[in-house]
């Protein structure tokens, strides 16, 4: 059998999934001992122990100066940033995209506009955003919702004129006006592809969410990572972003699943 046309078994794809994750531990464990017992106070590298030692003074310990549980504060304000930002811009990706698809005058007005602003780059923006909102919690869940609202846009937009045309012109034989076609048709078939869209839109949510707390920010992930790197805190900001990329697996893994859930008519399409 041809390479090209071989299936791993369930348990050997598992087995090579968590395979490069194995390599790369060991790999850092093996260069953390080396430059360790070159140098026992070197800080690029720190061994397990450091790291674990650095987390349970964060997360387990109060703060001397606030009382408050520095790692959890970090991951609730980040978490609340990134879903304020995340589902206010997939709810204008949804009705602003599914409008412009459904409606070619509204394409024709709006679609130029969108297309303009999903050029400009958000990081460019940013003093814009802290002059006009300050730097308070608006700015940072704008600069996500600049950063990925138009993206959402522009895939909805595509992903709803996708729909076959004669889906449509069956329904307007049965008398349904714009209205109805656009939230009995449309609509349906294209929540499930805004969860993917969704999906995708996380990666860049993180970056400007990191972005915005590391430039002004008094808690959350990001800032915490840029606050310590002045101290070469790696013990700090190694486990950080392990969280935060653990973070982006689960809240990614959570939306397929529920995306699985409430329309596994769409996913049994894809096989």
């Amino acid at each position: 059998m041809r390479l090209i046309n071989r299936q791993p078994s369930p348990p050997v794809k598992l087995l090579l999934g968590i395979l490069p994750f194995v390599i790369l531990f060991f790999v850092y464990v093996g260069a953390s001992q080396q430059r360790l017992a070159e140098n026992p106070n070197d800080k690029l590298l720190p061994d397990l122990t450091k790291m674990s030692t650095a987390m349970e003074r964060l997360a387990l310990e109060p703060s001397k100066r606030t009382g408050e549980y520095l790692f959890w504060q970090d991951t609730g304000s980040s978490l609340q940033r990134l879903a304020l930002g995340v589902g206010i811009s997939a709810l204008m990706g949804l009705i602003i995209g599914l409008v412009n698809g459904a409606i070619p005058v509204v394409r024709a007005n709006l679609s130029p506009l969108i297309t303009a602003i999903s050029l400009v780059p958000p990081m460019a923006i940013l003093p814009i955003l802290f002059i006009i909102f300050g730097l308070g919690e608006v700015s940072k869940v704008v600069l996500i919702i600049i950063g990925i609202a138009p993206f959402i846009m522009r895939d909805m937009q595509a992903r709803t004129l996708e729909i076959p045309s004669e889906e449509i012109i069956k329904a307007q034989t049965l008398t349904a006006n714009s209205w109805q076609i656009v939230i009995r048709v449309l609509l349906p078939q294209i929540l499930p592809r805004l969860l993917d869209t969704v999906r995708l839109s996380l990666g860049a949510a993180w970056i400007f969410l990191i972005a915005a707390e590391a430039i002004a920010s008094t808690d959350g992930l990001g800032y915490r990572i840029f606050l310590v790197r002045r101290y070469l805190s790696m013990d700090v900001i190694l486990p950080y972003v392990l969280w935060i990329t653990l973070l982006a697996f689960f809240i990614d893994w959570g939306l397929r699943i529920i995306s699985q859930r409430m329309f596994p008519w769409y996913h049994s399409q894809k096989h």
